[in-house]
């Protein structure tokens, strides 16, 4: 799936200038370039999300380009293709991590380590931040001060540093956020005057209201002001009482990565329902490599189009530094309680910022201190305890997992020692992949595409990472979309009635109909999902009904056919298109919902839950309890989360 943003100037023979996002699976798209005019066919839907568009284009085909991009955008399009071609013989991680911290080209990076950058608290490095900019803005001043240049003259420059930079990092609503911010600290910086900034900061975030209202509406704004205005309040008195009892770079690094986590603590809350524990420590100890790592990169950006094999030479230490942030986010991401539950929403954020004032309270106090210190121990002594008598993961006598992998579907079923059969991929390949690694899974005897949408099949990729996949059934009905992922694999067309049997578990499929036209790419998406692949699986002790997207249609054609489970998968994330007699034919006692926390489409539906409370099903989700496990037991089957 890619994702484009873009203007509407024309709607058939309706001129119009509104935002719009486009969703295309055509791979030509990835050659578009800002600026440059194309024309498309879609499917325009209302937008679902906070943004400020006037549709979502859900694009049928490849795009038609009307001319060539600007001269401006072309030149910075050819900067950032060399410097691709200068880290490309660096290690994947490095050449993949130093295009993002330098102009914000993440489409080589593993969305794995995407992840343990976010876990880490460091995503910050792998986009465009007032940091890059104040670092390449640093080192412009300070060669301008060795030639000799007067405060005349370097200002002007440094300008300009900023605006090729905007331009070949592409002026994003992220880039520009940052280059005001940047400037702003900079500013601070440099004048000793940290009274100014606030001001300053208070402009500049009017000004860029003004000038784009989606701001007003946008998290990244607020993350990017917020952090700005940590450095500004509480970095330079956290510094100076740090100094007191540390070395001074020290002091400062120290203060500067605290004051921005503390700011952005509450809107990081409200959004992920997760508490960084290790963050600062982990941009402590990334600071060092950062400004190695971005001056670097920004000289190979530089030289890169007059020398390539220079470039090539100036990118190896860069990739050194990197490779350090690399460790630092793998490490700390990897420690236990990286991150910990905590209430979303504006009840989380509130609940933060009261516990910090508590904190800040007492830490006036010696004796609160004590007590804090002494509960604080407390807390970890009974954590640490909880964490050796849980059980383990995965639970002894699993029998199917239904793996948190956000919006979408991706189920795993024990077929024996290392052994699983998995149902889906779901969106992106690092959740699935670290799903079925906490599984043990190394053999995948059969992978089941239950249809062509991309929230079951673009993690593929992480199913494959390290395990043999011997077979792919996929829908007889599919257009192809699959075929991308799916390379090299030998693969089959489900048929109706057919039985796949790997080790004790039994797969039967009921749908779909073979006798169905094909799918193409002008189908909506109730036809895909009506094409999906229904199966029974079943063991001794256990059954379950998996129902991939079918809705209402599809369901009512299967009543007849549908058995008494144990378990059902509930079709479509829970959506409202439920036929009652489908979800009451299945006699299940046990429902899971795999759906992704806080998603724009309201799965799941309340009158889904609604329903199955009224059958009487235990109903699990995934965006609730994480990665779900159905266990046997000597008294039946139990669900057990790993949350």
């Amino acid at each position: 799936m890619i994702i484009v943003r873009a203007r509407a100037e024309a709607v058939e023979r309706s001129k119009v200038r509104v935002p719009v996002l486009l969703i295309a699976a055509d791979p030509r798209w990835l050659r578009s370039i800002p600026s440059q005019r194309v024309r498309l066919r879609g499917r325009f839907v209302p937008p679902r999300g906070p943004d400020l568009l006037a549709a979502v284009v859900i694009v049928r085909g490849p795009p038609t380009f009307l001319g060539p991009p600007s001269t401006v955008q072309r030149a910075a399009e050819h900067v950032r293709a060399k410097l691709r071609a200068a880290v490309a013989r660096l290690p994947p991680d490095k050449r993949a991590v130093l295009p993002g911290m330098v102009v914000g080209d993440t489409s080589r990076l593993d969305p794995e380590l995407a992840e343990e950058f976010r876990t880490a608290g460091l995503t910050h490095l792998l986009v465009v931040s007032g940091a890059n900019l104040a670092i390449v803005i640093g080192a412009v001043l300070g060669l301008c001060r060795l030639a000799g240049l007067g405060r005349r003259r370097a200002p002007p420059l440094a300008v300009l540093a900023v605006c090729a930079f905007v331009v070949v990092a592409r002026p994003e609503p992220s880039v520009l956020r940052a280059t005001v911010m940047g400037l702003i600290s900079l500013l601070a910086l440099f004048t000793g005057r940290q009274r100014q900034g606030l001001p300053a900061l208070a402009v500049a975030v009017l000004l860029l209201v003004l000038i784009d209202p989606e701001l007003a509406r946008s998290y990244g704004f607020a993350l990017s002001a917020l952090a700005t205005a940590g450095l500004l309040v509480l970095a330079p008195p956290w510094r100076e009482r740090l100094a007191r009892r540390m070395p001074g770079p020290l002091a400062a690094a120290l203060a500067v990565a605290a004051a921005a986590q503390v700011a952005v603590a509450p809107v990081l809350v409200m959004l992920s329902g997760e508490v960084g524990v290790v963050s600062v420590f982990a941009n402590l100890l990334a600071a060092p490599a950062v400004a190695p790592a971005t001056l670097l990169g920004a000289l190979a950006t530089v030289t890169a189009p007059l020398s390539l094999p220079l470039a090539r030479v100036i990118v190896w230490p860069a990739g050194l530094a990197v490779g350090w942030i690399i460790w630092v986010a793998r490490t700390a991401a990897a420690l236990p309680y990286a991150t910990i539950p905590w209430a979303s929403g504006a009840l989380g954020a509130t609940t933060l910022l009261l516990g910090a004032g508590a904190a800040a309270l007492a830490l006036r106090s010696r004796r609160l201190r004590l007590i804090s210190a002494a509960a604080m121990i407390g807390v970890l002594i009974g954590v640490v305890a909880l964490r050796v008598i849980a059980p383990s993961w995965p639970p002894p006598g699993w029998q199917m997992v239904a793996c948190d992998v956000g919006q979408g579907d991706a189920l795993a079923l024990s077929a024996g020692p290392g052994q699983a059969v998995v149902v889906d991929a779901g969106p992106d390949p690092a959740p699935v992949d670290r799903c079925l690694h906490r599984l043990g899974v190394t053999d995948v005897p059969l992978l089941v595409l239950t249809h062509p949408h991309a929230d079951h099949i673009n993690g593929i990729s992480g199913v494959r990472h390290g395990r043999t996949v011997r077979e792919v059934l996929i829908t007889p009905r599919t257009s192809g979309r699959e075929a991308r992922h799916t390379s090299g694999l030998r693969t089959d067309p489900a048929e109706t009635g057919q039985q796949w049997r790997v080790g004790d578990l039994t797969l039967s499929v009921l749908a779909p109909l073979t006798t169905a036209p094909a799918l193409s790419p002008q189908d909506d998406g109730t036809t895909i999902n009506n094409a999906s692949v229904v199966l029974v699986a079943r063991k001794p002790g256990f059954s379950a009904l998996l129902a991939g997207d079918v809705e209402l249609e599809a369901q009512r054609a299967l009543e007849a056919s549908v058995p008494q489970v144990q378990v059902l998968k509930v079709p479509h994330h829970g959506s409202r298109s439920q036929d009652p007699a489908f979800l009451a034919a299945a006699h299940a006692s046990i429902a899971l919902i795999s759906v992704g926390a806080n998603n724009d489409y309201g799965h799941p539906s309340a009158t889904t839950l609604a329903l199955l409370n009224r059958l009487h099903t235990q109903t699990h989700r995934t965006d609730k309890e994480g990665d779900i496990a159905i266990a046997r037991t000597s008294s039946g089957l139990t669900t057990i989360p790993r949350h």
